[in-house]
């Protein structure tokens, strides 16, 4: 497993397509300071391009990797290795370029812009948490659907349907539940709900951190009230590590059945 995680993280490391990924990141955190001097403001408006941008990257690279590297895999499978050390190290590969991109690409700027001389430390620390979360999350979500259909066009036809249900259709949903049942207490299930999205979960978490959450109104409230608080935190984190966990071990099952 350790000698494809290997071959896989530089694979990708050598591709345009991870330098494309690491120079956007510097650029845009380049870009934000010089406009902006304020670590604290910046880290705003990079927590509303991660949390979309991030799941996305990760979707499509998780995608393409399989379908492209496919005729290789296959000839993985030949040889007398297990298959359960073939995917997972590819999966571990992705998931850890991509995460390795986004942690220099936004990581440099701010550190030559006195980021450990600043209070806002924590709060990019956990930006960039909430972001490798999301690489190793989404990589294992696209990695699950492109097992399960073998056909390319589909297979990206159905990972963006994905990203694009998390991150845009399941806030409308949600929003629309809030409003037809406002007159119902919502509290136990605004913040189950957040649990069921990494995306919604992961913005709360660094909304929280940077305590604008009275801007939420009195979800934001009621949300100040669980995650604000140490053992929210931890929960928080336990529920994105299960988002990882889970579609992983969804994929080690689906792998024992499928027939390449």
């Amino acid at each position: 497993m350790l000698k494809i995680l290997k071959y896989s993280f530089f694979d990708l490391m050598r591709s345009r397509w991870s330098y494309v990924y690491f120079v956007f990141y510097l650029a845009l955190g380049f870009v934000l300071l010089f406009l902006n001097n304020d670590l604290n403001k910046a880290v705003i408006t990079l927590m509303n391009i991660i949390i979309v941008l991030t799941p996305l990257i990760g979707t499509i690279f998780g995608v393409m990797y399989y379908y492209n590297s496919k005729e290789f895999t296959e000839l993985l499978l030949a040889q007398p290795i297990k298959r359960k050390n073939i995917f997972m190290g590819q999966y571990v590969g992705i998931a850890l370029s991509l995460t390795l991109s986004l942690v220099l690409g936004l990581g440099l700027p701010f550190v030559l812009y006195g980021l450990f001389r600043s209070t806002a430390i924590f709060d990019f620390i956990l930006l960039l948490v909430a972001g490798s979360f999301l690489n190793f999350i989404f990589v294992a979500l696209s990695y699950n659907i492109a097992l399960s259909t073998d056909n390319k066009i589909k297979g990206f036809g159905y990972a963006i349907l994905m990203w694009l249900f998390l991150a845009v259709i399941y806030d409308g949903i949600f929003l629309i539940s809030l409003l037809m049942f406002n007159e119902y207490p919502l509290d136990k299930f605004s913040l189950i709900a957040t649990m069921f999205n990494p995306i919604d979960l992961s913005r709360i978490l660094i909304l929280l951190k940077l305590d604008i959450s009275a801007l939420l109104g009195y979800t934001g409230a009621v949300f100040r009230n669980f995650f604000g608080t140490s053992f929210g935190m931890v929960v928080s984190m336990f529920i994105l590590a299960l988002w990882v966990i889970l579609p992983v071990f969804r994929m080690n099952a689906k792998l024992k059945k499928k027939d390449f």
